[in-house]
């Protein structure tokens, strides 16, 4: 079992920074490809950001490229998502997942993930 709890969420205006985090315990965090994830009101959960599980390759979904970053310290079996420029669209809970996953690769569909954090919300006001 691998137990997710994220943190930083928060209440911010249009263009302000954010940054997540998702502490992992339970398992061995380094077998783990990363993933974040996102669900707005009467949406679907949509994938937002994955990261390998050494963390030499990244992905990101075109809504946030280019303003959210995805990183991970192992030492500390932590994943972060780094917000900028946030946008009233990016309003949404956010969930880490993890996906024991030693390829290198990762995936965007939230099936493949074994394990998810209970939330953190995100409110973006304009």
């Amino acid at each position: 079992q691998v137990q997710l709890v994220e943190s930083g969420g928060g209440l911010v205006q249009a263009g302000d920074s954010l940054r997540l985090s998702c502490a992992a315990s339970g398992r061995t965090f380094s077998n783990y490809a990363m993933g974040w994830f996102r669900q707005a009101p009467g949406k679907e959960r949509e994938f937002v950001a994955a990261i390998s599980w050494s963390g030499g390759s990244t992905d990101y979904a075109d809504s946030v490229k280019g303003r959210f970053t995805i990183s991970r310290d192992n030492a500390k079996n932590t994943v972060y998502l780094q917000m900028n420029s946030l946008k009233p669209e990016d309003t949404a809970v956010y969930y880490c997942a993890a996906d024991y996953n030693h390829s290198g690769t990762y995936y965007y569909t939230t099936n493949e993930y074994d394990y998810w954090g209970q939330g953190t919300q995100v409110t973006v006001s304009s």
